[in-house]
Parts: structure tokens; sequence; C-alpha cells
């Protein structure tokens, strides 16, 4: 069992708010359209979104209001695989920077963030409580370490809320159990963290992580969708053969997380003019009515938001 360096910092002795508020459409109301989506299911593109600034490697979505936040990596020296395993990874730490970027609904650049320090510059699957974005970051390797933050999505004021000693790919926070939940790298672990109940109480010990039992996509992005599931999207790269070129399948699970069950799932089958599945980088489903909007930003450096809907039960 991998073990947490849990902190308690003076900022934190505050008490977690658990309101849900400037959120687009019930989290709950998000999920029940998702188990109404199946393989054959129409999405209707609405608009792009160009990005006016080199994204790099985007990994973490939300919209809050009329802007997003997206999380991303700037990778400055690739890492390195090792020969043979050393002090149990496979792998150097490379070197990069971590970002959060605020961006306008046109596209232009707000203002941005660095997270992370050292080694920890990879932020991963993002979410947004009503109140504040919550980021990972880790070592670029699995079976590492991270740390995660909360941010204020105005000021991008950003207060580290705990240390793990494993890399986590994704955080969402469950505002009705106040608990954090996170995923390993490829998302085959999940974490689950108690949050404070008052003032100058540290956040709990981690639970005995639970494997994934899912094993057809790995998790890239992930949000709270009310009554205590959380909501997945991510890919797998697929060979018929060893010599043959692989195909991307994305899909969209949806997890519980009392015991990490899938309790719906269903691939996404979309892809930009080049050939990237639109699960590829970060994903955020809103809902509108009855409609499920996503937002899709599948490529790196020179990104758009790519902007479809589909209406439950649609064929």
């Amino acid at each position: 069992m991998r073990t947490s360096i849990l902190i308690c910092l003076p900022l934190m002795a505050v008490v977690f708010a658990t309101s849900v508020s400037s959120r687009a459409g019930d989290p709950a109301t998000v999920s029940d359209l998702v188990l109404g989506l199946d393989r054959d299911t129409t999405w209707h593109h609405v608009r792009s979104i160009r990005l006016a600034f080199d994204t790099h490697h985007p990994q973490g979505l939300v919209r809050v209001g009329d802007v997003f936040l997206v999380s991303s990596v700037e990778v400055r020296r690739p890492t390195r695989r090792f020969p043979q395993p050393v002090d149990g990874h496979d792998r150097d730490t490379g070197e990069g920077v971590g970002h959060l970027f605020k961006v306008d609904g046109a596209g232009a650049l707000l203002a941005s963030v660095t997270l992370g320090e050292g080694a920890i510059y990879h932020p991963g699957g993002i979410d947004y409580d009503g109140k504040y974005v919550w980021v990972p970051v880790a070592e670029y390797r699995p079976d590492s370490r991270s740390i995660v933050y909360r941010v204020d999505p105005e000021t991008l004021r950003a207060e580290e809320v705990l240390r793990v000693a494993d890399h986590i790919g994704a955080i969402v926070h469950d505002t009705e159990g106040r608990a954090l939940h996170g995923v390993s790298w490829g998302s085959r672990r999940f974490y689950r963290w108690a949050l404070p109940q008052g003032r100058g109480e540290r956040v709990a010990e981690p639970s005995e992580p639970l494997p994934n039992p899912s094993h057809y996509v790995d998790y890239q992005d992930c949000r709270y969708a009310g009554r205590r599931r959380m909501l997945c999207t991510g890919i797998a790269a697929l060979r018929q053969s060893t010599d043959a070129s692989r195909f991307v399948l994305g899909g969209i699970d949806l997890v519980s997380l009392e015991d990490g069950r899938p309790l719906h799932q269903v691939p996404l089958l979309l892809w930009t003019d080049s050939g990237l599945n639109m699960a590829r980088n970060p994903v955020w489903l809103e809902a509108e009515g009855r409609t499920l909007r996503g937002y899709f930003m599948p490529e790196d450096d020179e990104s758009t938001i790519y902007v479809y809907e589909a209406s439950a039960g649609s064929r």
C-alpha cells in the first residue's frame, strides 16, 4: 500500500466548501445524461475555439462561467527509460514545467500560474467544485510522487492540500462525501482522502487503494458527477498485430466512488480531421437542459476546443 505525506499549512485552516455554485448544470444531471449514451449516439459539432497561445500538452479542462481553466505540462527534456529499474522506477524524471491556464471563450490567454516543484511538474486531470479548481501535479513517471492543489479560479491563487507517494493523474472533489478521489498513472488504482470537518484538521490518510476493474481505456480527465460518482474520459491505443498501426479508442466512463466499479461505459467515436480521438487529452462534459455538451481538447501545442452536443437517447 502506498501512503501519502500529509501536510497542514496555515492556509489550510479553513473549512472546505461543500456548496456547489457557478456550474453549468447539476453534476447529477450530467451523469444521468451520460447513462443515455451508447455507441450509436449522434454527436453534433457546435463550434470550434482555436486557442491563441502554445498550450504544450494539455491534461485537464474545466469551464467556470465564461472562461476555461486548462492544466498542461511543458516538457523541456523528455523522460529517458533506464536499461534496468532504478530505485523502483523505469525511467528518469525528465524536466518540465506545470501550467494552469485561464482562457476566455474566444481562446485568448487571460492569465496563467505554474504549479509543482522540481521533478514534480506534470499536472493531471482537474475538477471544479463550484468554488475551487483541484489540480494534481506529479512526476512524469508511474509509482512516483504528487502534490494536490486547490486553486481559486478568479485569482489563480494556489494552495497545497496534500502530498502523495504515487503518481496522481486526475482528481475529483466529492462534495457530498467530503472527500477527494484520485486515480494513479494509467488509472490503475483509485485513492480516497477524507477532507477536514473543521478548522485546523488535517486531510486524512488515504484509504486502501482500490484496483480499477475496467481496462478498456486509461482515464485522462475526470470530474465529480453527483451521487458519489465520477465521470472520466480517456483512450487506449490498440494494435491488431505487432506490425499493425495503432487504433486509438476513446471512452467515457461513469464510475462509482464507493467501490470503483464502472456504472456505464461507452466508446467515444469522435476524431479530429487529423485522426486524433477527441478524448486523447482533456474533456469537460456539462448539461444544458436535456442536452449533454462536451468540450474536447485533443491536440498539443496548437490546440482547439471542439464543442459537441448530444441529446439524451439521440441516434
